[in-house]
């Protein structure tokens, strides 16, 4: 069993779907309007994808750890430089960045200020 996917609002549709596709390599998987007429677009491969919702209203994600409720994503990747070369191409910088075992992963803030952790598996972790 596995997260098959994860629905996102986010402040601007075109910005999300490029930066994921980006990001990820994923492909745009559909595009079209939610039961309410809100442009959404799913962006993922074969086995998961995020589902993006334009957001009615514009503002930032803001999480809490000490909170009750959602935190942050993560992505097996299989190649976590690359990953990291990509948001530095961006302007982005990880906020955080460890080895642990099985492997490596860092954490950075999508264009909405949601975070989202890559990480890198040593031989058969996951």
């Amino acid at each position: 069993m596995c997260i098959e996917h994860v629905n996102l609002s986010v402040a601007d549709l075109d910005r999300s779907v490029a930066f994921y596709r980006e990001m990820f390599d994923f492909e745009l998987r559909w595009r079209g309007t939610n039961s309410a007429g809100r442009p959404e677009a799913h962006v993922g491969d074969e086995r998961c994808y995020l589902a993006l919702f334009q957001a009615e209203r514009s503002g930032k994600y803001e999480r809490d750890y000490a909170d009750v409720g959602f935190n942050h994503f993560g992505f097996a990747v299989d190649d976590l430089a690359r990953i990291k070369d990509r948001l530095t191409t961006k302007g982005i910088t990880p906020h955080l960045e460890a080895d642990y075992n099985p492997g490596r992963r860092l954490y950075f803030l999508d264009p909405d200020g949601i975070e989202v952790e890559a990480v890198e598996y040593d031989g058969e972790g996951r």
